[in-house]
Order: structure tokens, then C-alpha cells, then sequence
């Protein structure tokens, strides 16, 4: 099978991708999840004319100057308005948040006034209206203030609850299952044997999917045998996993053998192996609705195929709009050689310059083992197939990592 280009591939991975069905969520359950449907306000806000200083209720025409007394028949607090209306020559001491009593038509502040007993001085002129929020300042009963495909934010939540809903319609979170494959993997804390390594891919696969929205399910590792390899595979299918992550055992040795029990039960390949470095023998296709994507065992590739294919999957799922990845444009910190026929996403450091142009400097070596180069990379350099060698300072592509 010939590699296949990466916008193909990334175009086959989001094939028919579309958001997923709603639910109701409680809103603390709703940050950074995609709104289905409009939101219409339930409430007024506010109900009603409030202060919005400490201070007197006034009418505007008795304390239109200066020096002016007015007789103080009562108290308004915040949740406890006035049971009577204001007459001529009376005042209300009020309080922030206070219902306006019938009557008054402003807002004397406290700084603005004497008290003396039950008589206040007004020493700045009242103006109609003025401290006073009006009823549906904010937003008024019906108003459509969210709308559907929105990402929900802190303060979209605040919103929400203001206008009075304690669950909103929301789209449902892809499930992402995670599954690794390989004998020779040991988890963190466990001291390696003879050829075996600490297995650290799937902790970063799955915090970058759960970053971007997703519920994730860890299936933890498989042994280099088809039938373990197999049991993964039908356990994410048990849990309803939308997206299932396989990382290693997909290329052409004996012992990967992510493809062939794939294959046996029963998934539609797309394509396997893709002209992209690193990351070649990714593999992706389709077990029902579930969505496979196989990924290279080695920890760079594995990462930067998760943040190129998974996450993209995962924001078409969830029904967000900005399903890609924005590129920028910088300038190279260091020379790079000429590329081949596949394409390039060099790890690279990123520091911004006075003028606010960004230099990008691929980081000492691009084997595709090394955590630590990759922990150090705040950017991917997009190298084009059959890129010519280029110089310091040469314009170049990146895309940033997540921070």
C-alpha cells in the first residue's frame, strides 16, 4: 500500500465525523462543552429597578438641589424591598442590590448626603435615573443570548445561570479508549527488566484528549499476543467507545499485530501508513461506529499523530467548528537539511522576538524516542515533501503545541 499524503489521511479520519447526540448536562458539568441548541433567557435581569449604590431613594425633584431635606421613612436591603410608595419630600436609605420603591427616581450615594436622625441632607443634586439599574438592563425574558456550537466558557456558565437554567442541552463527550500493545511495556514505578520500558504514551494521549472535551477510558496494555490484542479491542467496543487509540504494534514485524486482529474483527481500513515523519505506519479505519486510529509505538510519533489525527476527531465529534489546527507563520532559529518525499513536523523551541515575529528552532535531534525533546518543543515546523535545505531566518510554518 503506498503512503498516503497527510491531508488525505486526515481527510479520511474525519470522513462523515459528526457531532455527536445531545444531553443535559448540570451546569457545572458544561464547562468547555458544545452548546446544541439555542439558549433563551427564563428570567429578567433584573426583575426589577435596583440600586446600584449604597445610599438614599429619592425623587429627583425634591432633591434637585443642593442643601435640601428630605425625611427618612425606612430601609431597603438587598432582597427586601419597600412595602409602601414614596411620597413627596421622603427618602429610603438603600442599600447596593435594593429594589427602587415605587416613587423614587434616583439614587442619592451615601458620600453625597448628611444624616440627622430621621432627616437627611442631600449635598449633590439628584439626577433622574442616575445609580440605578433599570429592570432588564442585563437581559429580558426570551432574549437568545447563547447559541447552538458555542464553547462553553466560565462565563458563558455564569450567564446560563443567570438567565436561570441548571442544565443545559449539550453535546455528548466523544469516549476516547486508549489500548497499548507490547511486551516489552512496564507502567511508571515499576523497575524495567532486561529490554523492557517504562510505558509513558498513553498518559499523554489521554490528557490530551480529555484537554480537548473527551471522556477517556484506559484499556492499559496488551501482550504481543492476538488474543490479548483482540480482548482490548472488544473491551472499548463493551465501554461504547467512539474513538479507540491504539499505540504500537502496527507496523509490518511479526509481533505487531494491531492490524491483523483489527482486521479480524472486522474493521474497515482506510489506510495504513501515511508519507509523514515521524509517524509513518498509522494506521485508521472503522469497527461499526466505532472510529480506529492506530498509532506508531514510539513516543514522539505517537504524540504528534495524536495532535494532528485524534484531536481533530475529537472537535468534529464533539461539534465544534474549529475542527483544525491554525498554523503560523515564523522565521527558522537554526538551518535545516532538505526533506524527502515524506512531510516533516519538526519538534522546535519558540521564542518571540521585540517586533513580535516568532523564531522557531527545531530542537538538537528528531529521533522520534525522545521525551525529553519533546517536553522541551512548544511548536511543530511543517516541512513540505521534497522541502530544499533552508537557512536561518528562512519563513517557515508551525503549528503550536498545546500549553
Amino acid at each position: 500500500m503506498a503512503l498516503m499524503p497527510v491531508a488525505d489521511a486526515l481527510s479520511a479520519v474525519l470522513a462523515g465525523a459528526e457531532a455527536l447526540p445531545e444531553e443535559m448536562a448540570a451546569l457545572d458539568a458544561c464547562h468547555h462543552r458544545l452548546l446544541a441548541r439555542d439558549l433563551a433567557a427564563l428570567r429578567t435581569q433584573p426583575p426589577q429597578a435596583m440600586s446600584a449604590m449604597d445610599g438614599y431613594a429619592v425623587r429627583a425633584a425634591d432633591a434637585a438641589t443642593a442643601g435640601a431635606r428630605l425625611k427618612v421613612i425606612g430601609e431597603i436591603a438587598a432582597g427586601r424591598p419597600f412595602d409602601r410608595t414614596l411620597g413627596a419630600g421622603e427618602a429610603v436609605r438603600i442599600f447596593t442590590g435594593g429594589v427602587i420603591p415605587d416613587g423614587a427616581d434616583a439614587v442619592v450615594i451615601q458620600e453625597d448626603t448628611l444624616r440627622d436622625g430621621d432627616r437627611v441632607e442631600i449635598t449633590e443634586a439628584a439626577v433622574p435615573g442616575r445609580h440605578i439599574r433599570r429592570a432588564g438592563a442585563d437581559f429580558c425574558e426570551g432574549d437568545v443570548l447563547l447559541r447552538a456550537g458555542r464553547r462553553l466558557t466560565e462565563r458563558d456558565l455564569a450567564l446560563a445561570a443567570g438567565m436561570n437554567h441548571a442544565e443545559l442541552p449539550v453535546r455528548r463527550r466523544p469516549r476516547v479508549a486508549v489500548l497499548a500493545t507490547g511486551d516489552e511495556l512496564v507502567m511508571p514505578g515499576v523497575k524495567p527488566g532486561p529490554g523492557q520500558i517504562i510505558y509513558s504514551n498513553g498518559y499523554a494521549l489521554r490528557a490530551l484528549a480529555g484537554a480537548e472535551g473527551a471522556d477517556t477510558i484506559d484499556l492499559g496494555l496488551a501482550a504481543d499476543t492476538l488474543q490479548s490484542t483482540s480482548d482490548g479491542i472488544r473491551r472499548a467496543r463493551g465501554a461504547n467507545a467512539d474513538i479507540l487509540i491504539t499505540i504500537g504494534g502496527a507496523s509490518v514485524g511479526d509481533h505487531d499485530l494491531v492490524r491483523q486482529a483489527l482486521q479480524a474483527e472486522g474493521m474497515t481500513m482506510a489506510f495504513w501508513r501515511i508519507a509523514m515523519r515521524p509517524g509513518k505506519p498509522m494506521m485508521h479505519g472503522r469497527l461499526g461506529a466505532m472510529r480506529v486510529i492506530g498509532l506508531p509505538g514510539n513516543p514522539v510519533s505517537s504524540y504528534v499523530c495524536g495532535f494532528l489525527f485524534m484531536v481533530p476527531l475529537i472537535r468534529a465529534l464533539s461539534g465544534r467548528s474549529d475542527v483544525h489546527h491554525r498554523t503560523e507563520a515564523a522565521v527558522l532559529g537554526r538551518d535545516v537539511a532538505a526533506n524527502d518525499v515524506r512531510e516533516d513536523y519538526l519538534r522546535a523551541r519558540v521564542e518571540e522576538r521585540e517586533d513580535g515575529a516568532l523564531i522557531a528552532t527545531p530542537v538538537d535531534s528528531q529521533d522520534s524516542s525522545l521525551l525529553a525533546n519533546l517536553a522541551a518543543a512548544r511548536a511543530l515546523v511543517l516541512r513540505s515533501p521534497f522541502a530544499p535545505a533552508a537557512k536561518s531566518g528562512t519563513p517557515c510554518v508551525i503549528l503550536r503545541l498545546p500549553e
